[in-house]
């Protein structure tokens, strides 16, 4: 793997763009969520910087009037790390480096960065290999400026360029390897799928840090890694779950992001497989998060992209334990915003709109799990009893012998 410097208390500073199709509210929420990737990755975000533009300047991504301001800002107080919320293309990523002298991420870089540092198993480390060395290719010029004063006038022909030449030909040739080992891996994994037998299968989905290992480990009593930080998981983990007599596989898959690097969706392709080959999906969402209902169209915009057939759903709204809102005055006569809804208020909308897949719980606290194990137990026999038809006498009797 392509080996990644250990982030330890880097002090950063984080820049973002407020366009006419991204207004302020909708920059700085962004920001927010990179200062969590940065908090995650080992860096620690010391001040944003947005600039109102109507497209990101293609030669430094801010204006000259903004860089100069960052500048000045990293100077004073010795700061080590710009870091971007979009991706910089080669020429940006040159040009401010030559003028900042820092180093300089984009929020692709961070997050392979953070798929780097989380993977464990050697699927995991090949996938996030392939997406580095596929960021790496279009951006070797830019690490070859130590050599501009050797290379030649107009053609640029020499040790340099012969160089840049020679590692991308090593990359390409370490690109080709890795996906054909991903290709050996995905035919392992195809082959475990299919050993899993005829078994109902449950996904969790969600955006990252939604509370999928934590419900994982409560329904399916494993100790599966979780923790308050963007991507504690990577690999997927697939685990049998009974209930109530009743057994299906469920497994948590990686989760879901804003502006997610392609590089990495097509890296991750088998471990979304198992999103693919789900019977059932379960879309957990952070409902104390300020902006979970984007977060919602961001998971549905992902999945239709890996799988476009429709696949039963159960929205499970999780965290209500850390839901906070602020009640409205009587005689506040302005409109009502996300911030004055109530959990009741939220729980008559989305129950409403779902009808009956729809649940409101805390996974840490173990509030309402039961409920949600009765919603899966009627979802899962619903699929089980048509692929085990000879099972339903049995399940009747079961369950009349439980009222």
């Amino acid at each position: 793997m392509i080996e990644t410097t250990e982030i330890y208390e880097e002090k950063a500073v984080l820049v973002g763009l407020i366009l006419p199709t991204q207004n302020e509210a909708k920059a700085n929420e962004y920001l927010n969520e990179l200062a969590f990737l940065a908090d995650t990755a080992g860096a620690t975000p010391v001040k944003l910087f947005t600039q109102r533009t109507d497209y990101p300047n293609p030669k430094t991504f801010v204006g000259q009037g903004k860089l100069n301001e960052i500048k000045a800002y990293i100077e004073e107080n010795e700061i080590g790390m710009i870091i971007f919320d979009d991706e910089l293309s080669p020429i940006q990523l040159r040009n401010i480096e030559r003028e900042l002298h820092i180093k300089v991420l984009d929020r692709t870089n961070l997050i392979l960065d953070i798929f780097a540092k989380r993977a464990q198993t050697a699927h995991a480390k090949t996938q996030v290999e392939l997406a580095q060395y596929k960021y790496l290719l279009p951006r070797l010029t830019r690490m070859w400026t130590h050599l501009e004063r050797q290379r030649g006038g107009i053609g640029m022909r020499g040790p340099g360029e012969t160089q840049i030449e020679t590692d991308r030909r090593i990359i390409l040739d370490k690109i080709s390897h890795l996906k054909k080992e991903l290709i050996s891996i995905d035919k392992q994994k195809s082959v475990q799928r299919k050993n899993r037998g005829k078994l109902v299968r449950v996904a969790l989905v969600g955006y990252t840090n939604a509370g999928k290992s934590t419900l994982m480990n409560l329904l399916s009593k494993s100790d599966v890694f979780a923790e308050n930080k963007l991507f504690a998981t990577l690999d997927t983990t697939v685990r049998k779950v009974i209930i109530d007599n009743l057994p299906f596989l469920l497994s948590d898959t990686v989760g879901f992001i804003r502006k997610l690097p392609h590089d990495l969706i097509e890296s991750f392709k088998s471990t979304l497989d198992e999103v693919r080959e789900a019977d059932i999906l379960v879309h957990l969402v952070d409902i104390s998060h300020p902006n979970f209902e984007e977060q919602i169209e961001v998971v549905e915009k992902t999945l239709n992209e890996i799988d476009k057939t429709e696949k039963p759903t159960i929205l499970v709204f999780n965290k209500t334990d850390a839901f906070t809102y602020t009640p409205k005055e009587e005689d506040d006569l302005t409109p009502i915003k996300r911030e004055n809804l109530s959990l009741d208020d939220f729980k008559k909308t989305w129950m409403a709109k779902m009808k009956d897949n729809c649940l409101f719980i805390s996974a840490k606290e173990k509030n309402n799990i039961d409920e949600l194990k009765r919603l899966l137990y009627q979802k899962v026999k619903e699929i089980h009893v048509q692929r085990f038809p000879f099972n339903d006498f049995l399940y009747q009797n079961f369950e009349e012998e439980n009222i």
